[in-house]
């Protein structure tokens, strides 16, 4: 048997600071996402579709959560001969291996602490993606273009506002292959004014030696990132750098409103996500999701435009929202635009709207969080996980409730203010 050419590197340790709560004891690859799922379901599934069997997944910050969550990465047909999935965390105290001292210094360096583990795979080219990344792509599409361009590094990129473009990575290509993709002439990252307004995926395709040779270079520098070193760097030594044009819905899901707007995606009669159609694997043993009991919908209860999954029991009303198993809404209470995750218990007569609340809190009767009722144009509010929310709190919208807070620690007056942060 032919042993697989392409091998692929998922950078999934990190987490970002604008998520807030919602990473502070998971990496933003292993949030939950749309009722059942991780984020990093989209890359693995992704690869899975497009018969890439060869995985690596870069880990470092805080990764029990993903670890349990990949498993043996069965879930996405992982295991057999010439496929499988490894989880590479850094590793520090060998002082003969230089390489192998210290933590991950970033995106980069986390791919050249591996090179034996890459070139022991012997890979015809080498795939490297983002593991927090909502999106569909069949990844034989941009290694078909970036082997009949013969180029150095082919990137995927995503069009997008230019007044939005000084968030990402962004390129100018010229038009040599039309719709298609073409060459990247120039690239910034994150400019404060930017001049080209094609937006990074973090889709990378390398052919080996290339990105040996940049990473061993990388080395003397003292940022270690592919955005920001590794292209300019192969752009300024005259490397051959293509951009592949992505077309497709992209879930960028960096802040916690960008998070709330893709759940919200999955909404609707015709949702720009549809987890089914693109064939969205997750580990259903992950939490027990599989024998979790069926949703139970009361009598009287109401349920429009939201999903609703296993485990779950609905005694109130759920407006446009995304329950998790394990989620228990008592009578009375109504939940809107919102996103609660496993297992969180809702009190009687609660208000929850434009709320995302993390995993195993409960909240007493009468609470109310978030903004007034049907209104989106507010700030999303979130509580962090394993809270007891007392009786009749009121807590106002784009207010962040840190983790395991003491029962002492709750306001007297049961009022936490608008854009308040509790910890």
């Amino acid at each position: 048997m032919l042993k697989p050419s392409t091998l692929a590197m998922i950078l999934a340790g990190g987490r970002v600071d604008e998520l807030d709560v919602l990473t502070y004891y998971r990496p933003k690859s292993a949030v939950p996402f749309g009722g059942f799922a991780r984020v990093i379901d989209f890359p693995l599934s992704n690869l899975l579709h497009s018969g890439i069997e060869q995985v690596a997944i870069l880990s470092q910050y805080r990764s029990y959560s993903l670890l349990n969550h990949i498993g043996t990465g069965a879930a996405w047909d992982m295991i057999g001969r010439n496929r499988g999935v490894s989880i590479l965390p850094p590793v520090k105290g060998n002082s003969e291996l230089k390489a192998c001292t210290d933590w991950y210094r970033g995106t980069a360096d986390a791919v050249y602490k591996n090179l034996d583990f890459v070139r022991y795979h012997e890979p015809e080219e080498i795939l490297i993606l983002s593991g927090d990344h909502i999106y569909k792509m069949d990844y034989q599409d941009i290694i078909a273009y970036h082997h009949q361009k013969d180029a150095d590094v082919t990137i995927a990129f995503l069009k997008v506002a230019r007044e939005k473009a000084k968030r990402f990575g962004v390129a100018a290509i010229d038009d040599e292959d039309g719709e298609l993709g073409g060459r990247v002439t120039a690239y910034w990252e994150k400019p404060e004014k930017p001049e080209a307004d094609w937006a990074s995926l973090t889709v990378l395709v390398f052919k080996p030696d290339v990105l040996y040779g940049a990473l061993a270079e990388n080395q003397d520098a003292d940022s270690f990132e592919f955005g920001k070193d590794i292209i300019p760097l192969l752009l300024a030594a005259g490397k051959k750098v293509y951009g592949y044009k992505y077309k497709g819905y992209w879930g960028y899901t960096r802040t916690v409103e960008e998070y709330w707007q893709s759940n919200m995606d999955l909404l609707g009669e015709n949702p720009p996500i549809d987890m089914e159609a693109w064939g969205l694997r997750t580990n259903m043993e992950h939490r027990g999701i599989r024998d979790a009991q069926p949703a139970l919908i009361r009598e009287n209860a109401t349920v429009h435009n939201s999903l609703v999954y296993n485990g779950c029991v609905v005694e109130g009303t759920v407006l446009n929202s995304i329950l998790f198993p394990g989620v228990h809404v008592a009578k009375g209470a109504v939940i809107e635009n919102s996103v609660l995750f496993f297992n969180n218990k809702i009190g009687e007569n609660c208000s929850f709207n434009k709320v995302i609340t993390d995993v195993n809190s409960s909240f007493g009767e009468s609470v109310s969080i978030g903004g007034a009722v049907g209104d989106t144009s507010g700030l999303v509010t979130v509580v962090g996980w394993d809270n007891h929310v007392p009786e009749a709190m009121v807590i106002g919208e784009g207010a962040t409730i840190y983790p395991h807070q003491e029962h002492d620690k709750w306001p007297k007056n049961n009022v936490v203010a608008a854009g308040e942060v509790l910890k």
